[in-house]
């Protein structure tokens, strides 16, 4: 067994369950797993083991592995949390940045916007976590950082919805967010943590209320004088 076999499996479940291509709650068989990627169960056991360590994935004994449920209690976690961890993410970023990562940064958010304009929602949200992460390593923080990267599971799956804009108004969000990530590169390099504060929830207020489309879909539309017609009846 090859390292490169078990890497080449650890990334692609990732980006699987990002892209929502395994969705939340799926069983992973591990004879499937290990028939496609043509590994043994040992190692595959140790990626389950890591991608459960991540937050990607559940493991239950006697029940196997599952891609990590996003239900509504997880989500109003994620809603309440998501600002505190982005906005003191960015603070330290602010503070505790290197040339390399900001260089790094740069080049991710050039693959971000490309997505964008290739209408290439997945890629879009995949760069988007990337960015994020990078910003959470600038922080230099170890108790944040692992908060970063289980929260940034859910907020990549949600993006999925943001990336996909069904009109031009939602066009123009996309764009916005585009322009946001911008300035926040240039609030970290030029050392303003103030700025990248603002500017972060600034940020999550953008795509905010298309997140929540994900787990609060718009209300069908309802026939009111038809319901009155039929008020009594059993």
């Amino acid at each position: 067994m090859t390292e490169t076999k078990k890497s080449t499996c650890l990334t692609d479940l990732r980006q699987r369950i990002l892209s929502l291509d395994l969705p939340p709650g799926t069983d992973l068989d591990e004879a499937t797993l290990t028939a496609a990627y043509g590994i043994s169960r040992t190692p595959l056991r140790e990626i389950l083991q890591r991608l459960a360590g991540d937050g990607y994935i559940s493991l239950e004994a006697n029940r196997g592995a599952k891609v990590s449920s996003m239900d509504l209690p997880t989500m109003r976690t994620f809603f309440q949390t998501a600002p505190l961890i982005y906005a003191t993410v960015s603070r330290l970023a602010a503070e505790n940045r290197t040339a390399g990562q900001l260089d790094a940064l740069k080049e991710v958010q050039a693959k971000f916007l490309q997505a964008n304009q290739q209408a290439r929602p997945d890629l879009a949200a995949l760069e988007n976590h990337r960015f994020h992460a990078l910003i959470g390593e600038m922080a230099q923080n170890p108790y944040l950082t692992p908060s970063l990267g289980r929260m940034l599971i859910d907020h990549t799956r949600l993006s999925q919805t943001f990336y996909r804009p069904a009109s031009p108004e939602e066009k123009i969000l996309v764009i916005k967010a585009g322009q946001q990530h911008d300035e926040l590169i240039a609030a970290i390099e030029a050392r303003e943590p103030a700025l990248a504060v603002d500017l972060t929830l600034q940020h999550w207020d953008l795509s905010r209320d298309r997140l929540e489309r994900f787990v609060r879909p718009d209300p069908l539309p309802l026939d009111v004088i038809a319901l009155k017609e039929h008020r009594n009846a059993v």
